[in-house]
């Protein structure tokens, strides 16, 4: 009785719910730029007093060196589980503003879908769990599990002031789960529950070589071009093949038994909806591996943007005295970000031409995770998602990384629950992001009957 007034209520507020979310988005909460950090700051209070009138008890707004957390709980069912909800409501730069069909801070629903920054990463996936919060107390008066909230504005540049904070706060932590919506779902009706995540290291590479930009007519063919030592270092990093040529970097990897890769082959997406969602006509890489594998069972080293010299209009005929490059790595289970550290350094101090001087800075790092999927909460919440959306789950590896889930797992020891409701299609990170509705509304039904399901008991 008490969950189907849950799920009636959920039905009966989904027009209500879009237009909250829409607020939500409104807040450009650009994490990466200092010039936003007074929308965080404004974002995070806003949510801690939707937090509260939904009837969560003890919201905090925590500060860290970075930008605010927001913490909730309630913990009114003693001798329950105790569930960790977690999300985070900083999102990607929207540039070019140009590419936007709509304004990226404008959320608006053309069709079944609803566009703006944040739709899918993270606002609406984290607000599904809220709108379940929600659902439950407002019919029930409580819930049937012990429940913390923990949502960050720092996820998008490496979780830093949240891993601090895990660091020093493991008591305040606990739980017997994290429940989180951060990844994706293979199709429309088609529910999925994440199992693994690869690691990731991002790097700054910066290259010096002169003591100002020289005029290349007086100087061209005397000195090196730090650009363009920068471009060999950078290019050297792969082989023809598509495999990342730094020494010792495979040795670590996990090999993967020919049935779990047959698997991956029949439950991933087909090589040609990667390069329809892509937008790429051919693909590249690993040449023993499916596209899918490549992005889920092995690692990838990617480069971002290099900096250097004249960018603006006509030309500038200059050497500039220094370059830079933003490179990550993806690091596939059982590879270290540290280890994987230390083979960069040598490879970039092994080649790097001695005209020149070579600086690196790890921005961010984190582990790879493999949940176990035999473990009750994982088959609770597959139960949950069958519910939710009335179709058989899909177990997938997402390429991405998410470094409070490493933490979550590596340092506290917890079970991470991490169920998808974005579309291949959403443009997380790109622009014109979206979020299906009928993904949001499912999703929330999901979200009900997990925590119901958690307070039967796990099996």
């Amino acid at each position: 009785m008490l969950l189907e007034g849950a799920l009636r209520y959920a039905v009966d507020q989904q027009a209500r719910w879009v237009y909250e979310l829409m607020e939500f988005m409104r807040f450009p909460t650009v994490g990466v730029d200092p010039g936003h950090n007074r929308d965080l700051q404004v974002c995070a209070s806003w949510l801690a007093v939707h937090l509260r009138l939904i009837g969560l008890q003890r919201v905090e707004i925590l500060s860290t060196r970075l930008h605010p957390m927001v913490y909730a709980e309630w913990m009114g069912a003693p001798g329950q589980p105790t569930l960790l909800i977690y999300g985070h409501y900083d999102v990607q730069p929207a540039d070019p503003i140009r590419e936007w069909k709509s304004p990226p801070f404008t959320p608006v629903v053309r069709g079944a879908d609803l566009f703006g920054r944040g739709a899918s990463d993270d606002k609406g996936q984290m607000f599904i769990h809220i709108k379940a919060l929600e659902a439950i107390l407002r019919t029930s008066g409580r819930l049937p599990v012990n429940v913390r909230c923990l949502f960050e504005g720092d996820e998008e540049t490496g979780s830093g002031g949240l891993l601090e904070y895990l660091s020093t706060h493991r008591k305040q932590m606990a739980a017997d789960a994290v429940l989180l919506s951060d990844s994706s779902m293979p199709a429309p009706g088609c529910p999925a529950l994440t199992i693994s995540l690869r690691g990731v290291l991002s790097l700054d590479i910066r290259v010096r070589g002169l003591a100002h930009d020289l005029h290349s007519g007086i100087f061209g063919g005397a000195v090196l071009n730090p650009l363009q030592a920068l471009c060999d270092l950078l290019a050297g990093l792969h082989d023809r093949g598509g495999r990342v040529a730094l020494p010792g970097f495979y040795t670590r990897v996990r090999r993967w038994s020919p049935r779990t890769r047959q698997a991956l082959r029949e439950s991933g997406p087909s090589e040609a909806q990667i390069l329809g969602s892509a937008g790429a006509r051919s693909g590249w890489g690993e040449p023993d591996f499916t596209l899918y594998e490549r992005t889920i069972i092995r690692p990838s080293l990617s480069i971002h943007g290099i900096q250097g010299g004249y960018q603006g209009p006509g030309s500038k005929a200059v050497i500039p005295a220094s370059a830079s490059a933003k490179v990550s790595i993806r690091l596939a289970a059982d590879q270290d970000p540290h280890e994987t550290e230390h083979q960069m350094r040598t490879y970039l101090a092994r080649n790097a031409p001695p005209q020149v001087q070579v600086e690196m800075k790890s921005l961010a790092a984190a582990r790879p995770v493999l949940v176990d999927r035999s473990h009750p909460v994982q088959r609770v919440a597959l139960q949950a998602l069958r519910r939710g959306f009335g179709a058989d789950p899909r177990l997938l590896g997402s390429g991405g990384t998410i470094p409070a889930v490493s933490a979550f797992h590596h340092q506290l020891g917890l079970q991470v629950v991490m169920m998808g409701f974005a579309l291949p299609d959403d443009r997380a990170h790109a622009q014109n992001e979206k979020l299906h509705l009928p993904n949001f509304n499912q999703g929330i039904q999901s979200s009900i009957h997990f925590i119901h399901l958690l307070g039967s008991g796990l099996q």
